[in-house]
């Protein structure tokens, strides 16, 4: 198809607060100028964007990813360094095992430049269950009374990712405890948007910088269960060559461990981003 010939995509929203399956894209083939404005700006109203029907290969993921931007190697989770691809991180579980990211998060924020975002893709998924959740952090900030709007503003927290360590080889050792923690704005301002998200996770952010721990646990307890209020998400059931990528800088993901028999297989590619503020 020529650019000319390009007819516009069509984005059918999952949910009231966020997230859109797009269809009329074909993710092995590059972007043309005007189709990559077209799915940027889908993307950044929507915040996540879901594909069916995506068989790509490892390449083609890696390259629909890079001209987002640059990509990120994770400095633990590179499972497949061994065959070019450190950029790659695998999410597996199946056989009892819980699945990878059941907490609400978003991606590697204990780094002082968490990614932007990050494209998954489905490869081998269970019959039923495995489903992934995504919640809105410009919903989540709006819904807040101005007073506590005003409060967070000032407010900064302490990201962490020392859990890291326990499986991390000894050559990642040293490059880990360089970049393990980063202290962020708990409101952060997103850089394309203007819009203002909240920015504290329960799987790394582990205080609130100043406070005393009891008001820095009763401060982050709120937050991290007002993120996870039903209004603000949406649900995406994966198929085989189902592709998801959201914007790590407003949203936050979980995955539903709900069928611990069922084999898990997720390919991540992660795009790097800049300082919250």
């Amino acid at each position: 198809m020529s650019r000319s010939d390009e007819t516009p995509l069509r984005f059918e929203p999952l949910a009231g607060a966020l997230g859109a399956e797009v269809t009329g894209l074909d993710l092995a083939h590059p972007l043309s100028p005007p189709r990559f404005k077209e799915l940027h700006d889908g993307w950044m109203l929507h915040q996540v964007l879901f594909f069916r029907d995506q068989d790509v290969t490892i390449d083609q993921h890696k390259e629909f990813a890079r001209q987002f931007g640059e990509l990120h190697v994770h400095p633990v989770l590179q499972q497949m360094a061994g065959r070019g691809h450190p950029e790659v991180v695998v999410l597996e579980s199946g056989e009892k095992m819980r699945f990878v990211a059941e907490r609400w998060h978003s991606d590697v924020t204990f780094q002082k430049e968490p990614p932007l975002g990050s494209v998954l893709r489905a490869v081998v998924v269970p019959e039923a269950g495995g489903d992934t959740m995504w919640s809105s952090m410009y919903a989540a900030y709006d819904a807040l009374s101005d007073a506590m709007q005003r409060l967070l503003s000032e407010l900064r927290a302490l990201h962490h990712g020392g859990g890291f360590r326990y499986i991390a080889k000894e050559e990642q050792k040293e490059d880990l405890e360089s970049n393990l923690s980063a202290a962020h704005p708990v409101i952060r301002t997103h850089p394309v948007t203007g819009r203002k998200a909240i920015f504290v996770k329960a799987t790394f952010t582990k205080e609130i910088v100043g406070m005393k721990p009891e008001e820095s646990r009763a401060l982050l307890r709120f937050l991290t269960e007002h993120v996870a209020r039903p209004e603000f998400t949406c649900r995406f059931r994966w198929r085989p060559n189902s592709v998801a990528m959201w914007d790590n800088r407003c949203t936050q993901h979980a995955v539903i461990s709900d069928n611990l028999d069922g084999h898990r297989r997720m390919e991540r590619i992660t795009i790097m981003g800049d300082a919250p503020r």
